[in-house]
């Protein structure tokens, strides 16, 4: 599945709607000025609203990645996609990504990453793309 690529400034939230934030980012890739977020990150989760035992399991404290992309790393290890799957402990509910970049992306199965940007010139505004295989 096509999804975009997941950075520092992007917006997460556990299924509850606890804000989501990743621990670690990769500095060396970035998209849209900012770093990328690896499957290895794991993310801290404030706000959850899910009651703590013993009428419920909840609040999500932490969530790992478990999917990312099969064949696009950035220092070695899997970037994460907008159509990732998280696992928040220790609720085991998952983490939805509600807003990311949208620039690039990368296609897991065929492990295509598009750029996407405008050339701004004295001429017309243009749009070009531009598709890496790997």
């Amino acid at each position: 599945m096509p999804g975009f690529l997941l950075h520092l400034g992007a917006t997460v939230l556990c299924s509850h709607g606890g804000q989501a934030q990743p621990t670690v980012v990769n500095p060396r890739v970035l998209v849209n000025g900012q770093p990328t977020v690896t499957l290895a990150t794991p993310y801290v989760v404030a706000g959850c609203a899910l009651p703590p035992p013993p009428a419920a399991n909840g609040p999500c404290v932490t969530g790992q990645w478990i999917t990312a992309a099969t064949r696009i790393l950035a220092g070695g290890q899997p970037v994460l996609l907008q159509d990732s799957q998280a696992i928040c402990a220790p609720t085991g509910t998952g983490l939805q990504v509600v807003v990311t970049q949208p620039r690039v992306r990368a296609t897991s199965s065929t492990s295509t990453i598009r750029f996407t940007s405008t050339i701004r010139a004295a001429l017309p505004r243009r749009t070009t793309t531009t598709t890496f295989a790997t």
